[in-house]
């Protein structure tokens, strides 16, 4: 994520408790019963610290943005500044569970990173990622932010089945939120300068704004598979 994006996000945040809600019901189990987890991209500590909060659990935390690592919020896990190309030996099938949010759409090489990611994994090792949703949104907000792309189910099904990776478990979400993103494409395409793209985009304004947005958010049922602003995905290593 760019440094602008962690101005904005925070733990009220209606996106951000929105995308903890689906995780918790789509892999709150797989969480639970884990022994130690991980989070690739943590940034500023959000996922880290409400999986502290919900579930009493410390979430490793790997990033390479020290601005957003300064100002993890995190009160229980490790943070390193740290790349999972280097594969570290004391990171080698050390997780089995990682967490994935927001960051493949950042990656080019898919496949690359991917592997990278499992060497970190158990043999039995669970991915839970989330990436945006619908390449048809993207925006200027994916440019300044730095996307290469959004993803349809099938498209991050055939990426991670290419990479070994089965999926268990599948959902679109945010769809409520869909014109939403269609308005902010619209009005982004109209403005000449790139200034503030992030803090317009994804700040909601006023609590009352924010808490009505909240609202709207969880106006679907999980999982649902006909639409999403994102989509969110567990999947598992898959046997050899």
């Amino acid at each position: 994520m760019t440094d602008d994006w962690y101005e904005v996000a925070n733990a009220d945040h209606f996106w951000i408790r929105r995308r903890f809600d689906v995780m918790d019901r789509l892999a709150g189990p797989v969480i639970r019963n884990a022994h130690g987890i991980a989070e690739i991209g943590c940034g500023n500590g959000l996922v880290q610290k409400s999986i502290e909060d919900h579930y009493g659990m410390a979430v490793a935390g790997f990033d390479l943005n020290e601005l957003a690592l300064k100002q993890n919020v995190s009160s229980m896990s490790p943070v390193y500044c740290y790349d999972i190309h280097q594969r570290s030996e004391d990171f080698r099938a050390r997780f089995d569970v990682v967490l994935l949010f927001d960051v493949l759409e950042h990656i080019v090489d898919e496949g690359a990173f991917l592997e990278s990611v499992k060497y970190h994994m158990t043999g039995s090792g669970t991915l839970i990622v989330n990436v945006p949703a619908h390449q048809s949104l993207y925006s200027k907000y994916d440019e300044a932010a730095g996307h290469f792309r959004r993803y349809s189910a099938g498209r991050l099904r055939d990426v991670l089945e290419q990479n070994g990776l089965t999926i268990r478990a599948c959902t679109y979400w945010g769809a409520a939120l869909t014109p939403l993103l269609i308005a902010r494409k619209a009005l982004l395409a109209l403005r000449r300068d790139g200034k503030n793209v992030i803090s317009s985009g994804f700040d909601p304004g006023p609590p009352m704004v924010n808490f009505a947005l909240g609202l709207l958010a969880r106006c679907e049922p999980i999982p649902q598979m006909l639409l999403g602003t994102s989509l969110m995905v567990v999947a598992e290593k898959s046997s050899l």
